[in-house]
């Protein structure tokens, strides 16, 4: 009897496909949060859970930034980008980072017309002369329409310490620069990078690193490549051209998905989030009773939503306290405490500090911070932006009936807390010149 073998063919194994990811993001005062997330989590998600860790309040300036110290450099990475897919294209022994931290303007290109100057833009509609806003936003982000950017920038040049002067175009095919004055004829123009394949990045320390003429460089990247050599490096002459370039980059790159990324609210139901604190911290107020009531919309809240959110900061404010009264005195008042773990709460800086600080972090209307009074300690001072200048308002405190009271209009409008009133003026500007937008950030002068 002979025997034969038999070739038996076993099925494919499918590889386990790995469900989620760690990543590591630091907070501007260096503190970080280390999350395990899942493979298609997006910048946005990311943002969601830095916001609950951190208890910040609703804002849609919140940004996740890729920072890459050996190179010098960082960029806002998109809302729809995967942050898991960034971080896997860093190499195992750089130096990159997230960070989570507020840009502000992120969006207001789609507002405000001053981010694209005349003399810069080339509009592709029909009209002649000055053109609208809507219409310009969107040649933008029509891929049939052709829109163009130009100006005099300068790039270093490859391998050079030494940097040239050039007019660049920024089409939506590419990067070019004229090898004669302002000629755009195509014999004259100078390939420099594809869009599509290239992210735009800021240069953190451009005059140190690269000689670069101006604080305004910035540059493109390759999005699979993390070798220095391969960066195109610029450099504007003024911060409003180099926001120009920057920005049209970024909506040529990506198009109606950066409208779609503005219109989508930053918070939103995810199966990886949980309920963040800040669903309950943007409120209104309703001054009908003795001392004001939170209700969750402006216009008119149900009782049982208003209900919820005081019970839900009864309950966190209570957690609070029951760990300040292990370190410190106890406190007599439930919700006394909890302004002191509040982003915006400065606690005894004095005029001059604040003002520094504040214009440190950039004079933008509506940055603000609260802290404590120096000619009263029973008071506070609210800093607020607004114009360019930076202007001081007394919080006095007020005692009714043994309880206490805060307000910044010698007690017309009472809170209970800090935290409410704060809460209070982010929605509404009140006796403020303006309302407050953008808290600014606890660092060491």
């Amino acid at each position: 009897m002979s025997l034969y073998a038999r070739r038996v063919t076993l099925p494919t194994i499918t590889p386990l496909t790995i469900q989620s990811q760690v990543i590591k993001v630091f907070n501007e005062d260096g503190s970080s949060h280390v999350l395990e997330v899942p493979s298609d989590t997006t910048a946005r998600d990311l943002c969601q859970l830095c916001i609950t860790k951190n208890r910040c309040g609703y804002d849609q300036n919140w940004t996740i930034f890729e920072q890459l110290s050996q190179s010098g450099i960082e960029r806002i990475v998109e809302d729809h980008e995967s942050v898991v897919r960034v971080q896997s294209s860093w190499a195992v022994d750089a130096n990159c980072r997230f960070y989570f931290r507020k840009k502000s303007g992120k969006y207001d290109f789609f507002r405000n017309l001053t981010f694209f100057p005349e003399h810069m833009v080339s509009c592709c509609s029909e009209t002649k002369g000055s053109f609208s806003h809507s219409q310009l936003i969107q040649d933008f982000m029509n891929p049939r329409a052709c829109p163009e950017i130009h100006g005099h920038l300068q790039i270093k040049d490859q391998g050079k310490k030494s940097w040239k002067k050039y007019y660049f175009f920024l089409r939506r095919s590419g990067l070019y620069f004229s090898t004669k004055g302002t000629s755009k004829e195509p014999r004259h123009l100078q390939f420099i990078a594809d869009l599509n394949e290239n992210n735009v990045y800021t240069l953190l320390s451009g005059k140190k690193m690269y000689g670069a003429p101006t604080n305004f460089g910035f540059c493109l990247k390759l999005n699979w490549s993390g070798d220095a050599k391969d960066l195109k490096l610029l450099c504007a002459d003024d911060d409003l051209s180099r926001t120009c370039w920057m920005t049209v980059v970024r909506l040529f790159k990506h198009g109606l998905q950066l409208y779609q990324n503005y219109k989508t609210p930053l918070l939103k139901t995810a199966s990886l989030l949980t309920r963040s604190s800040s669903d309950n911290s943007l409120v209104a107020m309703d001054f009908t009773g003795e001392s004001g009531r939170i209700i969750d919309n402006p216009v008119e809240a149900l009782s049982a939503a208003a209900e919820e959110a005081l019970s839900w900061r009864k309950r966190t404010c209570h957690r609070v306290n029951m760990h300040w009264s292990v370190t410190a005195q106890p406190i007599a008042a439930s919700t006394e405490a909890f302004h002191r773990i509040q982003p915006w709460f400065h606690h005894r800086i004095s005029r001059e500090e604040s003002q520094k600080l504040m214009e440190q972090q950039g004079l933008v209307d509506g940055l603000y911070l609260v802290r404590e009074s120096q000619s009263n300690l029973k008071n506070f001072v609210l800093s607020l932006c607004y114009g360019k200048k930076i202007r001081h308002f007394q919080i006095i405190s007020l005692e009714e009936e043994g309880k206490v009271y805060y307000s910044l209009d010698e007690g017309h409008t009472k809170f209970v807390n800090l935290v409410q009133l704060v809460e209070f003026f982010q929605l509404n500007k009140g006796m403020l010149p303006y309302r407050l937008k953008h808290h600014c950030v606890r660092v060491t002068l």
